[in-house]
């Protein structure tokens, strides 16, 4: 069984050079291919959690070096959830991408392009979830960049490539800080590997430790986007084709917090940076989500609800308790899955009536019942209502608070409270203005799809000019005639919208809402699974003795 642990790494890099090298002939096959490569991840990555769950934590020494010359990967319980998580969600957005890429009639980019860019992200995920030491966390982290900024800024539009920009500063600016953090451990403990230094950064000095975690914890909240570090997010995700936005948003942000969880709880235990960390956690909450009620774009108002989100994550662990930790993955498996089926409903709403704008939208939950099912169904389990998976994360988390008894936990008890109370009147105004009150003005009429801000190229500026052009007017947010045609596809190309949503992306979208259901009717034994993964992760010894054999 050990063997199978690189797989969800290797297996979509080979398939990647195997599509490139085919190039744009046989897209079928390609298609096929694809779909096949992500079904066998999520078929490996559900035997490595039911193996790590019966025997404990599986290691690989790839090359058979052992630490801290070679390349450690490890599956314990926590990878094996989240590559499963993961799994699902990346096929199911790959589904969701086909048929867009279908409809929008790409016959030859999506595959030369966008299929082996998102394999190449799929990879970077399963790296960082597998890695036993820091230097292959910052390769998967960089996989993921060079894979994520390519999808970003897929098709060229000028939107798209400012966002892009940004994402890519920022990131290069966390990916330094890491190589120093990563360089300084290895000056104080002569290793990088994770096994060794839960032993070794022991006996290092206290402000050596505290300075290497205030480190990785800066590098990691920023790939979170944990306030104050998540400026940049709500201005990259929402430019991207919905397909890309949905993962990103659902995914990416997660492996922030894997790895937060991963470093505390084995490198840092009884860490000194906890009321730090409860600070971060309980203002992401509530910027995040006073935020979101300022916005009236519903993808602006989804990425700033993720934000708020990831506050409940960093303060199951800061708490850093067996309940608080085990409510944290919950919550994790939960967002992930919720979080990517919201943005793909607000794609289908896209592609449907040409805009996210709530002011321009109305009348959906009569004109289009299932997609106001498939929005309303995840939207309340995102505000945590009984008894869903957002209501039992929330509920472990508060738990926790209450058990711990401290002024900070209180305080982050009573925020994330009211994060979940204004998090459900967010999602109810965005039904209300979406789906509930008559449709307004021209609004039923076909309409385009509409970049998310900015201009696009070939934008001059002149106003005059442009008021006869329709594009032009598109562009910059404006209304625009039925009909009418900008560039906003899923690779920037010209497109109208149409009323009936190709069947991929329904198929899709109503798969991720029932695995959403799923964890509320598998509530218990998700949760005994996540409390055993707390467990594991707190005692330290098992994943310790499965990398280094005694």
């Amino acid at each position: 069984m050990n063997a199978l642990v690189p797989l969800p790494v290797l297996l979509p890099l080979c398939v990647t050079g195997l599509k490139l090298a085919i190039g744009p002939r046989l897209q079928r096959f390609q298609r096929f291919i694809s779909l096949a490569v992500l079904g066998a991840v999520l078929v490996l990555s559900v035997l490595l959690m039911i193996a790590a769950d019966r025997h404990g934590p599986l290691s690989v020494h790839l090359g058979d070096f052992a630490p801290p010359i070679g390349i450690t990967l490890v599956a314990d319980r926590l990878a094996g959830l989240m590559l499963t998580v993961s799994s699902a969600v990346t096929l199911l957005v790959h589904v969701y991408s086909l048929g867009q890429g279908m409809a929008d009639r790409d016959d030859q980019t999506p595959v030369g392009v966008f299929h082996p860019a998102y394999l190449i992200l799929v990879a970077g995920v399963s790296c960082t979830f597998l890695a036993g030491d820091l230097v292959n966390l910052y390769v998967g982290f960089e996989i993921m960049l060079v894979a994520s900024f390519v999808l970003l800024t897929i098709g060229g539009t000028a939107t798209r490539i400012r966002a892009g920009s940004t994402y890519v500063i920022i990131s290069l600016f966390s990916s330094v800080l890491f190589l120093v953090a990563i360089a300084m451990t290895y000056a104080f403990a002569g290793t990088v590997n994770f096994a060794q230094l839960a032993g070794r950064l022991q006996e290092a000095p206290d402000g050596a430790r505290t300075l290497l975690e205030a480190m990785l914890l800066t590098v990691f909240a920023i790939k979170a986007a944990v306030f104050p570090l998540a400026a940049w997010l709500p201005d990259s995700y929402p430019t991207a084709p919905a397909p890309v936005t949905a993962v990103f948003a659902g995914l990416l942000t997660k492996v922030g917090v894997y790895s937060m969880l991963r470093t505390q709880t084995l490198l840092f235990p009884g860490h000194r940076l906890g009321d730090l960390l409860m600070l971060a956690a309980l203002a992401s909450m509530v910027v995040g989500i006073l935020g979101a009620v300022a916005q009236t774009d519903l993808k602006r108002v989804l990425s700033f609800t993720l934000i708020s989100h990831i506050g409940y994550m960093v303060f199951g662990i800061a708490l850093a308790g067996r309940g608080s930790i085990s409510g944290a993955i919950v919550y994790v498996a939960h967002h992930i899955t919720v979080q990517t089926t919201l943005f793909l409903v607000a794609g289908l709403v896209e592609r449907r009536d040409g805009t996210t704008e709530l002011t321009r939208l109305g009348g959906l939950a009569k004109s289009a019942p299932l997609v106001a099912v498939l929005f309303f169904v995840p939207a309340m389990n995102l505000a945590g209502i009984p008894p869903l998976s957002g209501f039992i994360g929330k509920v472990g988390l508060m738990r926790a608070g209450i058990d711990n008894g401290g002024g900070w936990a209180w305080a982050l008890v009573a925020g994330s409270a009211a994060t979940s109370l204004l998090t459900l009147y967010v999602m109810a105004k965005v039904w209300n203005l979406a789906f509930w009150r008559d449709a307004p003005p021209g609004a039923e009429g076909e309409g385009v799809v509409l970049e998310s801000a900015g201009d696009e190229p070939g934008d001059d500026g002149d106003d005059e000019e442009d008021e006869g052009d329709p594009a032009a007017g598109a562009g910059r947010g404006l209304p625009v005639p039925a009909g009418a045609v900008v560039s906003a596809g899923l690779l920037g190309q010209s497109i109208t919208t149409t009323k009936r949503l190709p069947w991929p992306m329904l198929l899709a979208t109503g798969a991720a809402v029932a695995l959403g259901l799923l964890y509320t009717v598998l509530g218990g034994p998700l949760t005994t699974f996540t409390e055993a993964a707390a467990a594991e992760l707190l005692a330290r010894t098992p994943y310790i003795e499965a990398v280094l054999g005694r």
